[in-house]
């Protein structure tokens, strides 16, 4: 290695690995890439735009009474946002719940 190269790194780094790949796996290799960007690109604008519920779909979901909503929101059993009067739930919030509340089954 050339001596001005050699001076650059410290003794706990190693000089930068080069690897020649075929142009098309590179290519194949660039479109998945491409692709799972854009999976996730999608995935997260999906779950950013219906995430939250208002107050009547999650008692809706919930099969409850607005005395119960109401009672599960004051002992804070279910997370929730409010701005003014209008209460929005979390869809996953909704799910912990009725998850931590499963009943398995009997043997």
């Amino acid at each position: 290695m050339p001596k001005s190269l050699s001076n650059s790194y410290s003794n706990n780094t190693q000089p930068p690995f080069m690897l020649l790949i075929p142009q098309e796996e590179w290519q194949s290799l660039h479109e998945k890439l491409d692709r799972l960007t854009d999976m996730v690109e999608k995935t997260q604008r999906d779950s950013s735009n219906c995430d939250w519920l208002e107050s009547e779909e999650a008692r809706r979901l919930l099969g409850i009474s607005p005395k119960t909503w109401q009672n599960y929101r004051d002992q804070r059993l279910i997370p929730f946002s409010q701005i003014g009067r209008k209460i929005y739930v979390n869809q996953a919030d909704i799910d912990n719940f009725l998850l931590r509340h499963r009943i398995g089954e009997h043997r």
